[in-house]
């Protein structure tokens, strides 16, 4: 982070994504196989918050925010073109890196037809002057009209796919997208790579001693 000079406020507020993903995991704090912490009744339910439950639940947090912090900090250094090379270097399936690839490319084109979808249904919903009422009709009327918007968004997208993959195949496309090589790292990144391997080895033996 300090090296990308990429501010921790940035980090941690765009990480802050897995943070609903941890509900799922929230149970876990209630395992009545460890030393209780605190006892919480809910009408005849009694939850039990253990220590070995809540141990599981914070090693479980970490490792969420430092995987996604990871993947932050990856995709603020690295341009989407050459993460594409590194997965051909690192022979992922060319059908998988080209998805990724036409994923990445159209999906601000999908972006502007959203956009354009809501401007015109704000074009036809009327306006009222009391600023209390809710305009553009009922809850129901909301809901049929942004159904009738994403099922229009829907054939829009299948329709621009079907020309784009007729488009490239009168290009000679055959299944692989063609890009050139991935430039030599230079010395900084080499330097870079090899402490990051060393303190990862550190790391590894230092736990391994502590579970020993």
């Amino acid at each position: 982070m300090l090296v990308a000079e990429i501010s921790f406020a940035y980090l941690l507020k765009r990480s802050a994504i897995f943070l609903p993903f941890l509900l799922a995991a929230f149970p876990i704090i209630f395992d009545k196989t460890g030393i209780p912490l605190a006892l919480f009744s809910i009408g005849e339910l009694e939850l039990i918050v253990s220590q070995n439950g809540m141990l599981q639940f914070v090693s479980l947090a970490v490792k969420a925010w430092l995987t996604v912090t990871a993947a932050i900090l990856l995709a603020s250094t690295t341009s989407f073109t050459e993460l594409l090379q590194a997965m051909r270097s690192l022979k992922v399936p060319p059908l998988l890196v080209a998805v990724f690839g036409l994923m990445w490319r159209y999906l601000h084109l999908m972006v502007d037809e959203v956009d354009r979808l809501t401007r015109a249904r704000l074009s036809r919903s009327s306006t009222s002057p009391d600023s209390r009422s809710r305009t553009g009709g009922t809850l129901a009327w909301r809901a049929r009209v942004t159904g009738s918007m994403a099922g229009n968004l829907f054939i829009r997208s299948l329709e621009r796919s079907e020309r784009v993959y007729q488009a490239m195949l009168s290009r000679g496309y055959d299944g692989e997208i063609r890009a050139l090589g991935v430039s030599a790292p230079s010395r900084k990144e080499i330097l870079l790579l090899v402490v990051a391997i060393i303190i990862m080895c550190l790391l590894s033996f230092l736990f391994s001693l502590r579970t020993g």
